[in-house]
């Protein structure tokens, strides 16, 4: 198995070496996401067009979508998208708060953030048991019901692309060992480990 799935390395393409420095150019190194990605580099750029239009549209900062990726990869098991996105909003907000969304723990926000860290969970652990009092309650921490409609998309998403991930077998970069804060590491004790490799470059 490699760090980023159990499928063969794929075809190095013009779009996947467009992927590849992507990455590198953002991060450093190619993630494993992208490298199992490469088999459709096209899918993955519009799944991510797609969840750019949800959050621009209804102007969902770096920390609301880092509440609503983290609760919901929590709750999916999914360490990749957990230790990612854990990062990211720690480096928004803070590791207690980070690592208290991971947890299932929502003292460190406010109470629109609550609303939409639980809403995120009850989508991603079975949303055929939501109900319109859990709409409700969403109204209530004042969201509107076109902002209700794009953070559900924003999570269905996130949990298509997790599924693709987990499913095929893709680890944490190894670069989250040293990246994300203790914390974060400490709160994600399942879903698959990070890769043991060292961060690899393009090719």
């Amino acid at each position: 198995m490699t760090g980023f799935g159990f499928l063969e390395s794929p075809e190095l393409t013009a779009e996947a070496q467009r992927l590849y420095d992507d990455d590198v150019s953002e991060v450093g190194y190619v993630m494993n996401a992208s490298r199992l990605w490469a088999y459709q580099p096209a899918t993955f750029n519009r799944l991510f067009e797609l969840l750019g239009e949800t959050t621009a549209r209804h102007r969902l900062d770096v920390r609301q979508r880092g509440i609503l990726v983290t609760a919901c990869a929590s709750t999916l098991g999914d360490s990749y998208c957990s230790l990612s996105w854990g990062t990211k909003l720690a480096e928004a907000s803070d590791a207690r708060t980070a690592s208290g969304v991971l947890w299932g723990d929502d003292d460190g926000l406010t109470a629109r953030e609550a609303a939409m860290a639980d809403w995120a969970r009850k989508v991603a652990s079975d949303p055929n048991r939501t109900s319109r009092k859990d709409v409700q309650g969403l109204r209530d921490a004042g969201f509107s019901d076109a902002e209700i409609f794009a953070i559900t998309v924003f999570l269905a998403l996130r949990i298509a692309f997790s599924s693709v991930n987990d499913a095929l077998g893709a680890c944490p970069d190894a670069a989250l060992r040293t990246t994300a804060p203790g914390a974060v590491l400490d709160a994600v004790t399942y879903g698959r480990p990070i890769d043991t490799a060292e961060p690899r470059q393009p090719g």
